[in-house]
């Protein structure tokens, strides 16, 4: 027996291709799309104006599936982590974090990480493997259902483009959980296109963000084919230090990808935010206005403590 295809792997040109080789005109696609990721709905019974033979039909060959909640963790201050299993072997943490002008969910996009960085404790659990398309925009779909984000879809058709944003419970989605993003490259995109089409999430370029230790081909392929915003980790000022940090840069020294970022300003959403994890005093105060100052581009470097298992 063929395996349910899983539909939450489809961005719409992908959604759109499938239903044609069913048969299928592209606007059931999108009716189908729309109930998927608009409305939260796994159920084809409940997609009440697609066809009955449709519905039955997708019944035996398709399914919605998210990853599945393992643990539900809420802190003090309302942020909110979740463990998702996303096979019988792995599982992946998803955070959501509320501050008053916004929601923003951080998602995994590997279950561990083969980069190793001498901070991250994921690169410490090894790699186990790439998520699929699904399993990334899957955390978003689960996370706006448990949060109650999921609208009555009459109610949320009659708003204005201005008030969608304004009442999204989840209005920005970083890609800086668990894995290195751009070594998932392919899926990645997938989920990214299904974040910013208006038939799913229909998020703008500059409310998503991927992460990336700096895999300067990736950078360049990104900026060509979904130019989100892009987050750089450097933690490092120098190629000396960030070898030993952060051992891509022996592959991509700096010289090399910050001449990819100056090339993804050219179609990148808003400011350049670098990431910046600091070691000691004396990188905060004197080495890290030293090599910012030098970029020629408006940026964000933000100071992140390093973590105390670390020390």
């Amino acid at each position: 027996m063929t395996a349910a295809v899983s539909l939450l792997d489809f961005d719409v040109e992908g959604l759109v291709a499938w239903f044609a080789e069913l048969g299928e005109k592209p606007f059931r696609a999108r009716q189908v799309m729309r109930w998927m990721h608009h409305d939260g709905v796994d159920d084809f019974d409940a997609m009440t104006d697609v066809a009955r033979s449709l519905r039955a039909r997708l019944k035996e060959i398709a399914r919605i599936e998210a990853p599945r909640p393992l643990r539900d963790s809420v802190s003090q201050d309302g942020t909110r982590k979740w463990l998702f299993g996303v096979d019988g072997a792995n599982a992946v943490e998803t955070v959501f974090i509320p501050e008053a002008r916004r929601g923003t969910l951080c998602v995994s996009s590997q279950a561990g990480c083969a980069l190793d960085c001498a901070f991250c404790s994921t690169g410490k659990q090894g790699f186990s493997r790439n998520l699929s398309a699904g399993e990334i925009v899957g955390q978003l779909w689960l996370a706006n259902k448990l949060l109650g984000a999921a609208r009555d879809r009459a109610a949320a058709d009659e708003l204005e483009a201005g008030e969608k944003d304004n009442g999204r419970i989840i209005s920005n989605v970083v890609l800086m959980g668990m894995g290195e993003p751009l070594a998932n490259f392919d899926n990645v995109v997938t989920a990214l296109r299904l974040m910013l089409d208006d038939h799913a999430y229909g998020l703008s370029r500059r409310r998503v963000t991927v992460s990336t230790s700096g895999i300067v081909p990736a950078i360049d392929r990104l900026r060509e084919e979904c130019p989100v915003a892009l987050a750089v980790s450097l933690h490092a000022p120098d190629d000396a230090l960030r070898d030993r940090l952060v051992p891509i840069n022996q592959k991509y020294p700096l010289a090399e990808l910050m001449a990819a970022c100056r090339r993804y300003l050219e179609r990148a959403p808003g400011r350049f935010p670098g990431r910046w994890r600091i070691r000691s005093r004396r990188h905060r105060q004197s080495r890290v206005p030293v090599f910012t100052s030098s970029w020629g581009w408006p940026i964000s470097a933000p100071d992140v403590p390093i973590r105390r298992w670390m020390r």
